[in-house]
C-alpha cells in the first residue's frame, strides 16, 4: 500500500478533527436513553476512509477507539469483567468504521456519488453501532432489550452522518451536486 502525501494531509485533517470533538465533548449528545450519548464520532473516520481508503478510515477509527475506550471504560457494565473486555466492546470496532466505508464506497461510487457516499456513512456508522452492542450483548454486558431502546438514536446517527460526509466529501472533492449556480 503506498502512502500518498494527501493520504497523510487527509488523515492528519480527520485526525485533528476527531480530538477536537472528543476533547471538547462536541462528538457526543446527551440523549434519553439507557446509551445516555449519541455521538457523530464516527464521522472523521467515514470521511477519512471514503477520501483516502481503508487504510486512512482505519488510523483516524482508532483515535475514535482511544477515545471510547479512556471515555467509557469505567462504566458499570465493565465492573468484574476481564480487563480486555473494555478494549474489546470499545476500541476494536471503532476500526472497522472507515474501513466498511471506504469499501462500500468504492463499490457504489461510479453509479451514483451522492449515494454512495450517503450508503457508506449509513454502513460505517451502522458498523460502530452494531459491533459495539453486538459485543456487548454477546458478552453479557448488555441486554436484548437494549435494542429496541437504541433504534431512534440509531437512526438520528445515521442521518447527522450522512448529512456531513455528503456535505463534506463533496466540498472537498468539488463533486457537481447538480444545483445551478451563479455565473457572476
Amino acid at each position: 500500500m503506498k502512502i500518498s502525501t494527501r493520504s497523510i494531509v487527509v488523515a492528519g485533517v480527520m485526525i485533528a478533527i476527531s480530538a477536537v470533538l472528543a476533547l471538547t465533548g462536541l462528538g457526543y449528545f446527551p440523549v434519553p436513553n439507557v446509551t445516555s450519548e449519541a455521538t457523530i464520532m464516527q464521522v472523521p473516520a467515514i470521511v477519512g476512509g471514503v477520501l483516502e481508503g481503508w487504510g486512512v478510515g482505519l488510523i483516524v477509527g482508532l483515535v475514535f477507539g482511544i477515545n471510547a475506550l479512556t471515555r467509557f471504560a469505567g462504566l458499570p457494565i465493565f465492573v468484574d469483567q476481564p480487563a480486555w473486555m473494555p478494549f474489546v466492546v470499545l476500541f476494536l470496532p471503532r476500526l472497522f468504521i472507515g474501513v466498511v466505508a471506504a469499501f462500500v464506497y468504492q463499490a457504489m461510487k461510479r453509479s451514483n456519488q451522492i449515494a454512495a457516499l450517503s450508503v457508506a456513512a449509513v454502513a460505517g456508522t451502522l458498523t460502530n453501532t452494531v459491533l459495539v452492542l453486538g459485543l456487548g450483548i454477546l458478552f453479557g454486558l448488555l441486554p436484548w432489550a437494549i435494542i429496541p431502546t437504541v433504534i431512534p438514536q440509531v437512526i438520528f446517527e445515521c442521518v447527522i452522518a450522512a448529512v456531513i460526509t455528503v456535505a463534506v466529501v463533496v466540498a472537498w472533492k468539488r463533486i457537481e451536486t447538480g444545483r445551478g449556480g451563479s455565473s457572476v
